[in-house]
């Protein structure tokens, strides 16, 4: 208890609230100040997104122009038990109905993965003849190129380093080895591959040149591209993981290999209405950096999963096909060398092919 004393000398008790007071109300405006902070910082920070969400919504709007289906130039992905024993002459019989009444001439089939040095054992794909010559036997005029894919060590200390040029003579021979068994061409997937990478330019000129010499194609699965301007830098800032590539860096991409394959999903995306006008978009970014002569391809989630990454209700198939014929209805609805590319077949439900047939191949 605090005590004062009076003008005639005799002590008096000062009442208690008076300090307490004070303090209460310096207390209160403090937290007022903080809430007004946060809110601030709130603002700023989800209104964008929300705008940014709301305008995707708005793009998943319309309708797609007449025409905008298969090109009959669709590619998809397929697992690693196709070439290592697991799958035989019945699984690729029930493959080949599958397929045949679909756009699908391109099969990317697992064929890595490779060591970090960039050489590939050949005891990974000891059926790789068999299947090769099952698929031209059973579906004429379908491509089988060996999917070949690493880690990179650009978010951690383990993986592949393309930094090396050993590394990347390495992967050259990889390729060189897989045509020699008999594939039809080279589809490089390698993740997380950051916007800019010249070294990954380089060895792409380099494979490049050993597929033309073979008549071969070259294919990649390229990231998805900034949705808004520099978003890849602006996370790099934030985390290791800056996930999208400048659309500069993907023409620079797409002007080096046959075709080009934008893994468009894993998006985030919470609805399926966001999820459609994202793919509507990428589609018309890509479309508008990918030459004429090289065939574009936009990836279809042919699985289902819920995590933050993956909203399985929000990236159907439907909602993936419909934003794409969205894409090149608004950009360049008469590209011939355009399609879709479902992954991957060991996931796929009959959902989505019911989808993709509906929406896609009519």
């Amino acid at each position: 208890m605090d005590h004062t004393e009076t003008s005639t000398g005799q002590s008096t008790t000062e009442p208690e609230d008076a300090g307490g007071e004070a303090t209460r109300t310096r207390r209160a405006r403090r937290l007022r100040r903080t809430r007004r902070t946060v809110l601030a910082v709130l603002v700023v920070l989800i209104l964008p997104l929300l705008t940014a969400e709301a305008a995707l919504r708005v793009n998943y709007l319309g309708d797609p122009a007449d025409g905008t289906y298969t090109r009959n130039r669709d590619a998809m992905w397929l697992g690693h038990a196709w070439v290592d024993g697991r799958k035989d002459d019945a699984d690729l019989a029930a493959l080949a109905r599958r397929l045949k009444s679909t756009g699908i001439r391109d099969l990317y089939v697992h064929t890595g993965p490779m060591e970090h040095d960039g050489t590939l054992p050949e005891a990974r794909y000891p059926r790789a003849a068999w299947l090769i010559d099952a698929v031209h036997r059973e579906l004429p005029g379908v491509r089988v190129q060996a999917f070949l894919g690493d880690v990179l060590a650009t978010e951690g200390p383990d993986g592949m380093r393309l930094a090396e040029a050993a590394t990347r003579a390495a992967v050259v021979g990889s390729a060189r080895q897989v045509l020699d068994a008999g594939y039809d061409g080279v589809h490089l997937d390698l993740e997380p591959l950051h916007s800019g990478d010249r070294d990954y330019l380089s060895l792409l000129d380099d494979v490049r040149a050993v597929t033309r010499a073979r008549d071969a194609r070259l294919s990649v699965a390229a990231h998805q591209i900034d949705p808004l301007p520099a978003l890849h830098t602006v996370f790099g800032v934030f985390t290791e993981h800056p996930k999208w590539w400048s659309q500069e860096f993907f023409g620079q991409v797409a002007r080096r290999v046959d075709q080009i394959a934008v893994m468009s999903y894993d998006t985030a995306q919470p609805l399926e209405g966001t999820y459609g006008g994202y793919v509507a978009q990428q589609t018309s970014l890509a479309l508008e950096v990918t030459p004429p002569t090289t065939h574009l391809l936009i990836g279809l989630p042919f699985y289902h999963e819920s995590n933050f990454d993956h909203w399985g209700h929000a990236e159907t198939v439907a909602a993936a096909v419909r934003g794409a014929r969205l894409g090149l209805s608004r950009t360049d609805a008469d590209r011939e060398l355009f399609g879709v590319a479902p992954y991957i077949d060991f996931a796929a439900t009959e959902t989505n092919w019911q989808e993709y047939r509906e929406g896609w191949v009519r």
